[in-house]
């Protein structure tokens, strides 16, 4: 296991590749719930995306979908010869059990059920030719985690947690369940690290400091950035417009951006560099307004 954690390293050959259009898979892991992976997934895909990447999302958090919402499509998918076309939005291309089932509707499935709806998500949608898919999973570990590492080769796994001390315990197990699968750790993402006072910018480790910085260091996996607590954040996830492309000169925003572009460095380097903040509104092609 000498190399589990080399930048880029494909995990073990032999799976049948059900997205032969897919340069790198990447899945968006967390210990627990609570913790903003989802929120951190779509700005992470808008990132890539207005990076100048090919970009995909697939929500596999089956039993709590919310990407559609994050992502301001409530437009379903449209078929094409027996094939699910994903939906697209700000360069994103997406698709989610939310499209599929009323929202009220809770899913109550078990392991092959959950095995055979996540290979229908990869098999069955057309995601063409893609740089990055982002497959946002469900907290902890599971039937999806476990399904998911048998069926893509997984270029690795970013994990998002808090700054508490406690989350120690939940990124460890979470790492350890990719670990033995073989899947490279490519690194944790600090969410709701801080709060700056936006009437006199002061500071504040609302949620304790460094609890996010101090587990990669033990599980020596990279370190990807810090994200703020922020209501503009949280704000364009109820909305359905992420703070990356509603606000991209935002200091919120940057912090995305920059996690976006230690990624591509780390997972291949596909990119084609830090995109100038007065030229970002121009990629995005869809307007701020409700659908």
């Amino acid at each position: 296991m000498a190399d589990e954690h080399a930048h880029g390293t494909q995990p073990a050959e032999g799976k049948d590749n059900l997205i032969p259009g897919v340069k790198h898979a990447i899945a968006i892991s967390s210990g627990k719930g609570g913790v903003g992976k989802s929120t951190v997934a779509a700005n992470l895909a808008c990132a890539l995306a207005l990076a100048g990447v090919k970009v995909g999302l697939l929500d596999a958090d089956l039993y709590g979908p919310n990407i559609p919402m994050m992502m301001g499509s409530t437009k379903g998918p449209e078929q094409r010869d027996g094939k699910i076309l994903p939906v697209e939005n700000y360069g994103v291309k997406l698709i989610s059990m939310a499209f599929l089932v009323p929202e009220e509707a809770p899913l109550v499935w078990r392991g092959p059920m959950v095995h055979q709806y996540l290979q229908a998500f990869l098999r069955d949608v057309l995601w063409g030719e893609l740089d990055y898919l982002l497959i946002d999973l469900p907290p902890g570990t599971g039937d999806v985690q476990l399904s998911l590492s048998q069926m893509v080769p997984l270029a690795g796994a970013i994990t998002v947690t808090t700054p508490q001390e406690v989350a120690l315990y939940d990124v460890r197990k979470g790492m350890a369940m990719f670990q033995k699968v073989n899947v490279p750790l490519l690194g944790i993402i600090e969410n709701m690290s801080y709060f700056v006072c936006g009437h006199c910018g002061e500071r504040t480790e609302i949620f304790s400091y460094g609890g996010g910085e101090r587990a990669a260091e033990k599980l020596a996996v990279p370190f990807l950035g810090r994200i703020p607590i922020d209501p503009a954040i949280r704000d364009g996830g109820d909305t359905g417009h992420p703070i990356v492309v509603a606000d991209p000169a935002s200091p919120q925003a940057a912090a995305f951006r920059d996690i976006a572009q230690t990624i591509i460095a780390e997972v291949g380097g596909v990119g084609q560099g830090s995109t100038p903040i007065e030229s970002l509104l121009k990629k995005i092609k869809k307007p701020f307004t409700n659908n």
